[in-house]
């Protein structure tokens, strides 16, 4: 599976954005898919993640459950991350990954990765 992350850009804290995840390639349902983000100087941490099915949804810690929420529309094979209230502090490269297996929120459970899209939250 390959994937396009998209819809990334410049917000005013208080805004909202919604990023895209379109995946081509194998059956897309297959693939427990996840939202991930890096900012400047920081690792790489987990935001969120849904199975195939649609099922089970793991969020991290408050810093996002509450504002962000994940979804997919398998007809699209497109995972998106709908950011609400954002925070200066959410400011980071957004990835998509996608997994086979158990949803999980360790980097290094994901074996495919998209680009990225950046979201820069201004004060």
């Amino acid at each position: 599976v390959q994937l396009q992350a998209s819809g990334g850009g410049q917000v005013q804290a208080g805004g909202s954005l919604r990023l895209s995840c379109a995946a081509s390639g194998r059956t897309f349902s297959n693939y427990v898919m996840g939202w991930f983000r890096q900012a400047p100087g920081k690792e790489r941490e987990f935001v969120a993640a849904i199975s195939g099915s649609g099922d089970n949804i793991y969020y991290a810690d408050s810093s996002v459950k509450g504002r962000f929420t994940i979804s997919t529309d398998n007809a699209k094979n497109t995972v998106y991350l709908r950011m609400n209230s954002l925070k200066p502090e959410d400011t980071a490269v957004y990835y998509c990954a996608a997994k086979s297996g158990f949803i999980s929120g360790t980097v290094g459970s994901y074996s495919v990765w998209g680009q990225g899209t950046l979201v820069t939250v201004s004060s």
